[in-house]
């Protein structure tokens, strides 16, 4: 099997300006995702999808192949990450290079390690899965939560079926964390949905899960990473 990263970053966000390059304790946000695919070990190739030169030089820096930019219509605030894996695949394979699997590795999920992404491709050869996508335990139970009328009142919001029930007692609820896509390219292509027959979930921590959108975001990965990499707990 031919296994392939993608790693997207493009240029153009606008939350947090140049977010995929912005540095995460002396590192650009995308060297983390690089690095983990980079040791994982599963990859034959590990590339950066970007419509920028900037990008695809500090990528390159960092191990990660960028053989293409990534086109204009793939780079719009209206496109989605799927359209630039479709993309990445065809212009791949215009090359001659065909790929069994692909690991959308998005750069916002810098706590994502070497084994969760080992771990994923050890679910998908064990259950012949089509796709596995990581998920992650919520912090607060949707049933523990209700939307407030204008004037604040919170009469009746619990739930009469919660009422009296400790959070252990409740069912656990999960929620995508962003950090790991991984499919058979074939399956992909039929009709870039991943969301299909045998897909599988592939469960992280919370701790691991952190997606950057925001500086508060940014800050938290920070700690967190700078955490890992003296190896104390936090």
């Amino acid at each position: 099997m031919k296994n392939l990263a993608i790693i997207p970053a493009r240029s153009g966000s606008k939350g947090l300006v140049d977010k995929n390059i912005k540095l995460l304790n002396g590192k650009p946000l995308i060297a983390y995702s690089i690095e983990a695919a980079l040791q994982s070990g599963v990859f034959d190739t590990v590339m950066v999808s970007t419509d920028s030169e900037k990008y695809a030089e500090i990528a390159r820096n960092y191990g990660a192949q960028v053989p293409f930019l990534r086109s204009a219509e793939t780079s719009s605030d209206t496109a989605s990450s799927w359209d630039a894996v479709a993309e990445v695949i065809e212009n791949y394979q215009k090359l001659g290079t065909v790929f069994d699997t692909f690991m959308l590795l998005q750069p916002t999920s810098p706590l994502r390690t070497a084994e969760n992404i080992r771990e994923a491709y050890d679910e998908m050869a064990q259950k012949d899965a089509n796709s596995i996508i990581s998920l992650c335990e919520v912090d607060h139970s949707p049933l523990q939560c209700n939307t407030l009328p204008e004037d604040l009142s919170l009469d009746g919001f619990i739930r009469k079926e919660t009422k009296g029930k400790r959070r252990q007692d409740m069912p656990t609820y999960y929620r995508f964390n962003g950090a790991i896509y991984l499919s058979k390219v074939d399956f992909f292509m039929q009709d870039h949905d991943i969301y299909r027959e045998k897909c599988f979930a592939y469960v992280m921590s919370k701790r691991d899960s952190i997606d950057i959108d925001d500086e508060f975001d940014f800050a938290m990965a920070g700690g967190l990473t700078l955490c890992k990499g003296m190896m104390v707990l936090c």
